[in-house]
This record gives C-alpha cells, sequence and structure tokens, in this order.
C-alpha cells in the first residue's frame, strides 16, 4: 500500500503498520520527505508538518493548534470530563484529517499531563483510536523535558554555558538543568544535568486559586505554592557569569508576555520567538497584566478570552522560577514539544547527514 493511502486509512480508524509504535521501515530522506509531530496537552492540541532543510532545521509545511482545555476540572475530580473529552476529539479529527491528505514519512503522536494524571486517560486514547484512527502515546515527565530542551536547542547562545530552560504547561511544568562545557554535542538533550517536573500549570493552578479575579495577594500565593514545590528540587547553584547564562521559557505564558511587551496589533511568531527580554522587562509586563482586570485581559489581542484566566497562573510559575534562577535575561520560545519531536525524529533518520547510508529509522516511538 502507498504511504499516502496508508495515512489515509490510519485516520479513519483502519489498522495500519503507519500508527507510531509500528515505524515503517523507510530509505533515506529526501527534500521532500514530511514529518508530523503532534503534542495533546492539558490545555492544547498542537500538530505540526515539516520537512527538513539545511542541517538541523526544517520546514513548517502545516500548522493546526486549538486551545481543548483538557484538563478542565482535573484536579477536582481525577478525571477527564466528557465536555473536555468531546473537544479534544473534535481538534484530533482535524489533525487527523491533515495527516491523512499528505504522504508523511514518519511520525510521533504523544499525549502529557492530563492523559497522565488522569485515571480515565488510557480509555479515553482507547476512544481517540476509535474515532479519528490517530494513536497516541502517553510520554513520561522525563521524556517531556528532554523533548522541549531539543526543541530549543538553536535558541541557546553560542557563549552560555549554563542555561536553564522551562516549559509551563496546562498541567505540569517541566524545567531542566543545561550544562554546555567546550564539547558541545550536537543534541542539547545530552547536556542535561538536572531535571524536574512541577505537577502544577496554569490550568490547574487557576483553577485552585482563581483566575478572573487575581489580586496581588492571589498572585503571591500562587507563586509561594510553585516555590515550595521548587524547594523540593535538589538541584547545586550554577555558576555564573553575566553573560554565560540564561532562561529560556517555551510557553503561552513567555509568548504573551513577549506579545504584550511588543505591543503587537495580533499575535505574531516571528517576531516573539527567539526574543530577548531583560529581568525588568519581564517584571514590568508581569505587573501590567496583574495590573488589569480580566476584561481587560480578555480584550488584548496577544492574549484574548480563551487565556484571560490562565495567564497570571502562568505569570506566578514563571515568577517561582526567577525566584529561584536569577538571570539577567530570558529568551523567549514560541517552540517546545513538537519541535523537539520532530528535530529527534530527523536526527535519527540521518537526514541532515552528508553521505549518509540507506538505513531504517530508529525507533522512538516506545
Amino acid at each position: 500500500m502507498a504511504p499516502a493511502a496508508q495515512a489515509r486509512n490510519t485516520a479513519h480508524g483502519q489498522a495500519s503498520a503507519y500508527l507510531p509504535d509500528r515505524p515503517r521501515p523507510v530509505l533515506d530522506a529526501g527534500p521532500d520527505d514530511l514529518y508530523a509531530a503532534l503534542d495533546l496537552g492539558t490545555n492544547n492540541c498542537r500538530l505540526l508538518i515539516a520537512q527538513p532543510t539545511r542541517p538541523g532545521q526544517f520546514r513548517v509545511v502545516d500548522a493546526f493548534s486549538r486551545i481543548v482545555r483538557l484538563g478542565e476540572g482535573l484536579g477536582a475530580s481525577g478525571r477527564l470530563s466528557q465536555d473536555a473529552m468531546d473537544r479534544a476529539v473534535d481538534a484530533l479529527r482535524v489533525c487527523a484529517t491533515k495527516l491523512s491528505s499528505r504522504d508523511i514519512r514518519r511520525m510521533r503522536l504523544i499525549a502529557t499531563e492530563a492523559c497522565r494524571a488522569a485515571e480515565n486517560g488510557e480509555l479515553f486514547l482507547e476512544r481517540v483510536t476509535a474515532e479519528t484512527g490517530l494513536k497516541l502515546e502517553i510520554i513520561n515527565r522525563e521524556t517531556e523535558a528532554r523533548l522541549a530542551v531539543s526543541g530549543c536547542s538553536s535558541l541557546v547562545g553560542r557563549e552560555a554555558r549554563s542555561v536553564v530552560l522551562f516549559d509551563i504547561g496546562g498541567g505540569s511544568s517541566e524545567i531542566a538543568v543545561i550544562k554546555i562545557a567546550d564539547n558541545r554535542s550536537s543534541r542539547l538533550a545530552n547536556h542535561i544535568t538536572h531535571w524536574t517536573s512541577l505537577p502544577v500549570g496554569v490550568v490547574t493552578l487557576s483553577e485552585r486559586h482563581g483566575g478572573r479575579d487575581v489580586t496581588p495577594d492571589i498572585f503571591e500565593g500562587m507563586i509561594r505554592e510553585v516555590e515550595g514545590m521548587l524547594a523540593k528540587f535538589e538541584c547545586p547553584d550554577i555558576p555564573r557569569g553575566l553573560d554565560d547564562f540564561h532562561l529560556i521559557g517555551t510557553s503561552g505564558t513567555v509568548t504573551t508576555l513577549a506579545g504584550v511587551h511588543l505591543d503587537l496589533p495580533r499575535y505574531d511568531r516571528r517576531k516573539v520567538d527567539g526574543l530577548w527580554l531583560s529581568d525588568a522587562e519581564v517584571t514590568a509586563m508581569q505587573s501590567k497584566l496583574l495590573s488589569w482586570d480580566y476584561a481587560g485581559r480578555a480584550a488584548n489581542p496577544c492574549i484574548g478570552p480563551d487565556r484571560a484566566d490562565l495567564v497570571l497562573a502562568g505569570c506566578a510559575i514563571l515568577e517561582a522560577i526567577r525566584r529561584r534562577w536569577p538571570s539577567s535575561r530570558m529568551r523567549v520560545a514560541d517552540r517546545g514539544l513538537r519541535e523537539g519531536l520532530l528535530t529527534d525524529m530527523m536526527a535519527d533518520d540521518g537526514v541532515w547527514r552528508r553521505g549518509r547510508n540507506r538505513r531504517p529509522p530508529v525507533s522512538r516511538e516506545r
């Protein structure tokens, strides 16, 4: 069966060797080979389809992102709600259609904290496969942290000797401490020395403290809760100078702060991804958001009503991280797990190596 036909069958729920836990053997990648990565998180469903270009890079061919709030109410009930699952399945049907319309060489489809934590998470993914043909795997927290690092590797400055990279999610927040010696590996994840996953994200924290009407006292209470979690993370102090250490933030929280800082009339990834913010600029943006009421946050084009009740919870997590690892600057990443998945798959297939031999890919789906 042709690859395109395999993809179509998978999208409509028929059994196929194209499912991610059974990667099909492939020949050497060419410039038209397509890779796909899907990330179903606690708040968002995101898909990227891309093709490799010059070494270490790729061109996005198609993309999809929708806020589904899969983890809504999970903290209180321990289960995914019917409405939340319905929203996620609707989004995943769109992803399945996009995947079925292209000849995908290799894909990896992951689910994170909401499905990890919910007692009906596995059952929900069985429904996803039955109704969309997409077979998602629940990844563990360490894998999630490593993928976030892989996705942001090109944003680490050449002068950097240590970096703290964080990914503030909907239901969990991953933090990786990276120390880079002179023999810098092409895979930045190889330089992770310590990592942790905090069982808190923008959805769970806002549900516990209230995300619509956030006073300075409520905001400080959020920060203290996250600081208590970080206090349990055993990590040596990071020796650093003025220019050889920085933070990298990959999440809707930091990209929102960047968009507000730039006063964008509408969110523009090209202006946000890779942006440097000083410590003072981050503080100013957080203070500005805290001074706005819910309606004011919802009216901002870089926040909108979908994030207006979540953004201050994200800022509280960010503030706890900044207090633990003070830095004069932070780099903003509008990228993350999907980019890490794509980078890993392409690197495993050797698509960027000159003179590479034809060989099947090394499976990373388990």
